[in-house]
């Protein structure tokens, strides 16, 4: 029977325009509902053509089509809609009572529908290494408990890899109001050329061989072409940044700054602008940023945004899987042995500020390497993207001591596992403490780090630097392990023992912190404190614990050396506070700590005092006469007294305050004062 009229209408009306992209990949085409170009060239950003067939007629849409001429393809007009013309993709009119619109909306739910699906089967054609268009990004499957370990079931060895790359739909969207607050706030103007020169040199110098989350290539290539604008402006700024702690003044003023702070916090402020309005999709791109943007102190902000920020870039690796070997199962091809090494030291670099900051804040790490088993970084890991640039480029920003350097940061690498199993042994809880077979294997482990010859002949500053800063590491490292058991009671030992191995393990943890202040000392007197970094103030930290831990505990003679080693200690940070603000912090907890045990004592003059009766180790120094001498630079020997009963603080916060958790473990006391 031949169809009727109303039959036939009703096939005109389902009769459904494609775009020559969807035609090829046999997927549903969205031309009836947004006009040209359609949803999937859009995020393919491929050209939407249209090509009408002879003799049929052009249907109506709510939107503008493309048509391509059969006799000429490169050639397209733009036919005018017969009614009005339908608003951009992705935006919908929201009309009651408008049957077409209804319909409209419907079969746009359903192409979302449909390309979510293509999502879905991009994601399991990629991990099945049979991939439909070249992968971008990358896609980490999950574990054994993850959808994708569906496809498990149907391989025939049942070992797909995790890793993959996977085509970009996401790409960096902008909104006109977005780009114009942007505009405002500076984000697209960039320094003179001068001073851009000056911070990347900086970065690279001071910068990149302790945090290498930056391929070198993706910046210098742009700023080698002058076209540094064309450069990831959030990843730029998050550069600029942390390589200003390290600019001459000139730098900065010449930028109109009247201080390294003020063009800090501006830096930060565009690259925080950027992160929250720049519409960056880029995992990777993301990561690199809250790994630098980690280092922002400021007097208004919270003390933890290092762990703010840091914590994102974990949550980042997590979710780009790489805490995984991407070669666990076997080899996988999809994945470059680029991406390879900057993985490693994206990981590694995370697994640093982890246990770092977990020290210095108190904090539990977010880390369990029990959950991860992606390769050790190596030094070729840093040094074979250098072989990509050109010797000129290279030499003008990259340090010569640069190989070195590498091995330094593997070796704080190691120190940082070491640390993170200390960590875990000091925060069991009270009534299971460490015991004395589990800090020997420790120290057993930590005494068999290789460490920087300090002394090496022909080091250069920069180099130099770095090998005290290892050590640094290490002593800090010791005196986690040392020092807390040091001031516990060894109920797990006899009577008679508790004694002499409460002195060893406090003796080791001085003899570390003096070491410390040792290293403190070369870098005045060398002029290296220039290099100092973001995060070397904290590893004064646990030195000055120890220090002020013999202030109160020790012996008269041993609390005056105590004492001068802590008050050059404060000096070091008086002179870091001029760049960094973290240092402010710690400086005005330790005077007040100090005053607590000296009353009179001033950071700027302290005064000395007569010598006290020895007291024994471990037995606290009366409150109401705690002295110590000091000499001063005249060699007369003052005095600091004082009398705590009429101090204003709580008597626990010394105690809080050289608890071995951290520094910070004192804050519920401080606010109660």
């Amino acid at each position: 029977m031949p169809p009727t009229n109303s039959t036939a209408s009703a096939r005109r009306s389902r009769r459904t325009i494609a775009c020559q992209t969807c035609r090829q990949r046999k997927v549903r085409c969205s031309l009836n509902v947004t006009g040209v170009p359609c949803i999937g060239c859009t995020q393919d950003r491929t050209p939407c053509i249209v090509t009408t067939r002879r003799g049929q007629k052009s249907e109506k849409h709510g939107g503008p089509v493309l048509l391509a001429n059969p006799q000429s393809p490169d050639q397209a007009t733009l036919q005018t809609p017969a009614r009005g013309v339908e608003l951009p993709a992705f935006q919908v009119q929201t009309q009651q009572h408008d049957p077409l619109n209804v319909e409209a909306t419907a079969a746009c739910e359903a192409h979302d529908i449909e390309d979510e699906e293509r999502n879905g089967d991009e994601i399991a054609a990629a991990a099945l290494g049979q991939p439909r268009r070249v992968g971008e990004v990358p896609f980490y499957t999950g574990d054994q408990t993850g959808p994708v370990s569906t496809l498990d079931i149907c391989s025939p060895d049942h070992s797909l890899p995790r890793h993959c790359l996977i085509p970009s739909n996401n790409q960096a969207t902008m909104t006109d109001d977005d780009r114009e607050y942007l505009q405002k706030k500076g984000v697209f103007t960039l320094p003179k050329p001068n001073i851009c020169e000056g911070l990347l040199r900086a970065y690279f110098y001071h910068v990149h061989p302790i945090m290498p989350v930056i391929e070198v290539e993706s910046i210098l290539s742009y700023q080698h072409h002058g076209r540094l604008g064309d450069c990831n402006f959030l990843l730029l700024w998050s550069v600029f940044f942390v390589a200003v702690n390290f600019v001459s003044p000139r730098l900065y003023e010449q930028e109109g700054y009247v201080s390294r702070k003020e063009m800090k916090a501006t830096m930060y402020s565009r690259a925080k602008c950027m992160y929250d309005n720049g519409g960056e999709r880029n995992k990777v791109t993301l990561l690199q940023a809250s790994l630098l943007l980690g280092f922002w102190h400021s007097e208004q902000d919270d003390h933890m945004q290092p762990w703010y920020w840091t914590g994102i870039a974990i949550n980042l690796c997590q979710m780009l899987g790489l805490h995984r070997d991407p070669d666990s199962l076997r080899y996988n091809p999809s994945i470059t042995d680029r991406q390879r090494r900057l993985w490693r030291r994206l990981w590694w670099t995370c697994f640093f500020r982890d246990r770092w900051l977990g020290l210095t804040l108190g904090r539990p790490l977010r880390i369990n390497l029990d959950d991860c088993d992606l390769p050790m970084s190596v030094p070729a890991d840093l040094l074979s993207e250098l072989d990509s640039i050109p010797r000129a480029i290279s030499a003008s920003y990259i340090p010569q001591e640069f190989p070195k350097l590498a091995e330094f940061w593997i070796i704080l690498i190691e120190l940082s596992q070491l640390l993170g199993k200390v960590l875990v042994l000091k925060s069991q809880p009270v009534k299971s403490k460490s015991s004395m077979g589990e800090i020997n294997a420790l120290e057993a482990q930590i005494m068999r780090c290789r460490l920087p010859d300090q002394d090496e002949h022909g080091l250069t500053h920069l180099a130099k630097f770095y090998a005290h800063h290892v050590h640094l590491h290490y002593h800090a490292l010791l005196i986690t392990l040392y020092r807390p058991s040091g001031s516990e009671h060894l109920d797990y030992l006899a009577l008679s023992q508790q004694g002499s191995e409460q002195q060893r393990l406090q003796s080791t943890a001085n003899a570390a912190a003096s070491k410390s202040t040792e290293i403190l000392d070369i870098l005045v007197r060398d002029n290296l404190l220039g290099y100092v970094g973001p995060m070397t103030p904290a590893l004064l930290i646990p030195v000055m614990q120890t220090h002020l831990l013999n202030c109160k505990y020790a012996n008269p003679l041993s609390r005056r050396f105590s004492f001068n080693k802590l008050d050059m200690c404060m000096g070091v940070l008086e002179e870091l506070q001029k760049t960094y603000t973290v240092a402010s912090l710690f400086r005005g907890i330790f005077i007040k700590a100090l005053q607590q045990i000296f009353p009179t004592y001033t950071a700027s003059s302290p005064l000395s005092i007569p010598h006290q009766p020895v007291a024994s180790l471990g037995d606290p120094i009366d409150s109401h006469s705690d002295t110590v001498p000091v000499e001063t630079t005249n060699g007369e020997c003052n005095q600091i007294t004082g009398d705590r009963a009429g101090s204003s603080m709580p008597a626990g916060f010394i105690d809080a305050l050289i608890d071995e958790n951290s520094i910070f473990d004192f804050l519920d006391t401080w606010n109660e004062i």
